[in-house]
């Protein structure tokens, strides 16, 4: 009887184990799904700013929606059309950027990414090295992040 009991706790100690090293399991995976998330979205925004200072408004329209709006620091929203406009005729360009700062929440197929860079740009006519923060929400769609769009502030 005591042998039967004996057996019967090592049993139960390895099928405890065996739950608990799944759970472990499904936690890490969960983990690494999240970061595997949140590294796609800073490289679609990273190449946002890139796209934006290499003038590549074909590249832009691939990774913003169609209805993408860009508020400016004036509160101003500008369309996505018009935006590329002032990009492609240089009223708005871009030089250069250094990141400072990045934030990533992820909810489902919606994210929201806020990055604060120093970007070299005139604007307007008026160059200046902006300390812009831009706060973006993406949608995951077929298996890629989209910009749905973007407001921009200093900090």
């Amino acid at each position: 009887m005591k042998k039967v009991l004996k057996l019967l706790l090592v049993f139960l100690i390895l099928i405890s184990t065996e739950a608990h090293t799944q759970t472990k399991s499904k936690e890490i995976m969960e983990a690494d799904k999240i970061a595997i998330e949140k590294s796609q979205i800073l490289a679609v925004t990273r190449q946002f700013t890139k796209l934006m200072i290499d003038r590549d408004i074909t590249g832009l329209n691939k990774i913003v929606d169609l209805n993408f709006t860009l508020t400016h620091i004036t509160g101003y929203v500008q369309s996505k059309e018009e935006w590329f406009s002032e990009i492609d005729k240089e009223s708005m360009k871009y030089y250069s950027y250094e990141e400072v700062k990045t934030a990533v929440t992820i909810d489902g197929d919606k994210a929201i990414f806020t990055g604060q860079n120093l970007l070299d740009a005139r604007i307007w006519g008026t160059r200046n090295n902006w300390r812009l923060q831009q706060t973006m929400n993406l949608e995951k769609r077929n298996g890629n992040w989209i910009i749905l769009k973007s407001v921009a502030s200093v900090f």
